[in-house]
């Protein structure tokens, strides 16, 4: 008797583990990312290469609006995550002699991924990753209140591989590496991405985060050239579910 209780215990309690190790647990991170802006852009054929730089204190004075969230789930060793980012800047100016002009600039980017966690242990983890990075690139000139008028755009999708570390520091405080590259000319030429966040534990729930990111991508079809370099600071909070 004793000893079918005791089978039926340990069969119970592997299924139970099992039952644990097969469900999905995942998380969803809303951030800000007080992005710089470099690299230089030429909107069609025929059109100037503008070169520009800027930090964040200058792009905030012609940002419209901004939106940024990623998310990431994870079920045994599969993984999946993806991440949203929007911004829409405008300014207005004067060209040459003189005539009045309004400018605005839309970007969007979507990078969706699915892998496997490589290497699990206590203080250390790894996960593989593959998928792809889709962008909406879109802007608009006015000039002299609709007297000429102009409105290009592109958009693509580049493959990407990527690698996701996440190192334990101390009780409550881990860290956070990611990164990818893709493109291969099937979209763009290239596009890279590097992610380093330190996170604080503040309950089983709830983590802020706080790091640096940066996303470069070069795309040249057709007389567009879009080659730029957008980093800076990150601050985040993360809820795991």
């Amino acid at each position: 008797m004793i000893r079918n209780l005791l089978g039926a215990a340990a069969i119970l309690a592997l299924g139970s583990t099992a039952a644990l190790a097969e469900d999905w647990s995942g998380q969803i991170t809303p951030y800000v990312w007080a992005a710089g802006f470099g690299g230089d852009v030429t909107p069609f054929t025929g059109a100037p290469t503008l070169s520009f730089k800027k930090g964040f204190s200058d792009v905030t004075k012609d940002v419209d609006g901004a939106f940024f969230l990623s998310g990431y789930a994870r079920r045994d060793r599969l993984v999946v995550m993806g991440d949203l980012s929007w911004s829409s800047s405008s300014k207005s100016g004067h060209l040459p002699p003189g005539l009045p002009a309004e400018g605005k600039l839309t970007q969007r980017s979507l990078t969706l991924l699915a892998g496997w966690r490589a290497v699990q242990n206590e203080a250390f983890t790894l996960d593989l990753l593959g998928g792809a990075r889709a962008f909406s690139i879109k802007s608009s000139v006015t000039v002299a209140g609709g007297m000429m008028q102009a409105s290009p755009g592109r958009d693509f999708v580049d493959p990407i591989l990527a690698a996701r570390a996440n190192i334990a520091l101390a009780p409550q405080w881990s860290a956070l590496v990611y990164a990818d590259f893709g493109g291969f000319g099937v979209g763009s030429e290239s596009t890279s991405q590097v992610l380093a966040t330190v996170n604080y534990e503040v309950n089983d729930n709830l983590w802020l985060s706080f790091g640096y990111r940066q996303l470069n991508v070069d795309y040249r079809s057709g007389g567009t050239v879009v080659d730029v370099r957008m980093g800076g600071p990150l601050f985040g909070a993360t809820w795991r579910f």
